[in-house]
């Protein structure tokens, strides 16, 4: 080529995404199935008197990382909502429960 004559730009083409381990960071290219997060049994202790655990299991039910990818977090809190779901309905049947048998056996 001549120096006066211009040099032919190189053209980048787009290349289709490729889905495999190495873009996943290892993990094999499988969906992982939305993982349970307890708001229907959170939301029925609720009713319960413990209302301190009640709110606390209500809150680790609703935060969701699962939309960030982070499946382990997203498990473990949807683990936390339903142990403290658990706790707060034994609280609040142990509350009913005292506070019926205080109220039957008083004249």
């Amino acid at each position: 080529m001549s120096p006066g004559t211009p040099q032919p730009t190189e053209v980048k083409t787009k290349q289709p995404l490729d889905v495999s381990a190495d873009h996943l960071g290892g993990r094999e290219a499988q969906e992982i199935p939305p993982l349970k997060n307890y708001v229907y049994l959170t939301i029925l202790t609720c009713f319960c008197p413990a209302w301190p655990v009640n709110i606390v299991a209500l809150v680790f039910s609703v935060l969701n990382s699962y939309d960030e990818e982070d499946y382990e977090g997203s498990e473990r809190l949807g683990r936390k909502a339903f142990h403290m779901a658990i706790a707060s309905m034994i609280i609040g049947l142990l509350i009913i429960l005292i506070l019926s048998i205080v109220h039957f056996t008083t004249v």
